[in-house]
């Protein structure tokens, strides 16, 4: 078996410029897994179930693990000395490392440390959501949030790890999307697929289908077509929904299918986060040959004004976006 640390190293010498910085940073991501996948499998038989007294800076009520992983992250990060700072989608502002190699790294990291953590309480998959860039600050001056307003198309690195009937990170480099699935007798993160890629025709559409009377127009008019019967098209395409980002992408990365969170009434806006859940998932679609969109422009492309911007967000297989795009682009009836 190759282990996550043995890849990463062997890839190095696609990157002109690699100095085992990145390696480092993705092995602290590792660590902080594995920390958080021991803790969500005692899941009711510890005190991490349920709400914190406490809620991000959206306004959100906090899950216990929400916080827990968060902090988990954030030491794994800092005790490696290979990040400057750390912008989480659970505290305010970003996070700036000091003293040792911190000062003088390249990259920063932007993190989603729970997605999904609503499902925690019921036992339904969650994970984490990691988006890396290079700085754009001069080595030796403090960072500041300029360095995490970057587009996507600026990422080094970006991935998953789904905590489900296994735990599997998925990472990109732009250099292909690979897998790796954790052994608990090893310890590790051990290759599982490599150079992933989105099957040619996706047959699954993923939403929250109780937002309907919600849904901009054109979603509703494409969500209709979903259901349609035609056998030239392989229709009706089938529903499938959990409520986690990372669960419902990888499940359609491996499947094929198209993922949407349109903006609604209630979030006008869009509710996912442009930098913690878009971007990373976006890099790692287009490297898998997917296509992702806010349903206007490649969501890769959005220059960001504010660490916790949110945005709509369509991910999947390019024929779906496609079409989809084709009725979001359609007079409102």
């Amino acid at each position: 078996m190759i282990t996550l640390s043995e890849f990463v190293y062997a890839k190095q010498h696609e990157f002109s410029s690699a100095t085992g910085e990145l390696s480092a940073l993705l092995s602290s991501i590792a660590t902080a897994a594995r920390f958080i996948n021991r803790e969500i499998t005692k899941a009711g038989l510890s005190d991490i179930l349920g709400f914190n007294e406490s809620s991000n800076v959206q306004g959100e009520a906090q899950t216990k693990l929400d916080v827990l992983a968060n902090e988990r992250v954030k030491k794994a990060l800092l005790s490696r000395g290979e990040v400057a700072g750390i912008a989480s989608e659970e505290d305010d502002d970003v996070v700036i490392f000091e003293g040792g190699r911190a000062e003088t790294s390249k990259y920063v990291v932007l993190i989603d440390p729970l997605d999904g953590s609503s499902n925690i309480d019921v036992n339904v998959s969650v994970g984490t959501i990691f988006s890396i860039y290079r700085r754009v600050t001069p080595i030796g001056q403090p960072i500041s949030k300029i360095d995490f307003l970057q587009p996507g198309n600026k990422q080094v690195a970006a991935g998953y790890v789904l905590y489900g009937s296994s735990t599997i990170l998925v990472y990109t480099t732009g250099q292909g999307v690979h897998a790796f699935t954790y052994e608990p007798a090893l310890g590790m993160f051990c290759l599982s697929n490599e150079s992933m890629k989105f099957p040619t025709k996706g047959s699954t559409y993923s939403i929250n289908e109780g937002n309907y009377l919600k849904f901009p127009s054109g979603v509703k008019q494409y969500m209709k077509y979903c259901q349609e019967i035609d056998t030239a098209t392989s229709r009706p395409y089938n529903s499938r929904y959990i409520g986690s980002l990372v669960a419902d992408f990888h499940r359609n990365l491996l499947k094929g299918g198209i993922f949407m969170y349109p903006n609604t009434a209630s979030y006008p806006q869009g509710k996912l986060r442009l930098l913690y859940e878009c971007n990373p998932i976006a890099f790692i679609a287009e490297q898998a040959g997917a296509k992702a969109t806010d349903g206007f422009q490649s969501v890769l492309t959005i220059v960001p004004t504010s660490l916790h911007e949110r945005s709509p967000f369509f991910v999947g297989n390019d024929h779906m976006v496609e079409t989809l795009m084709d009725f979001l682009s359609l007079p409102t009836t």
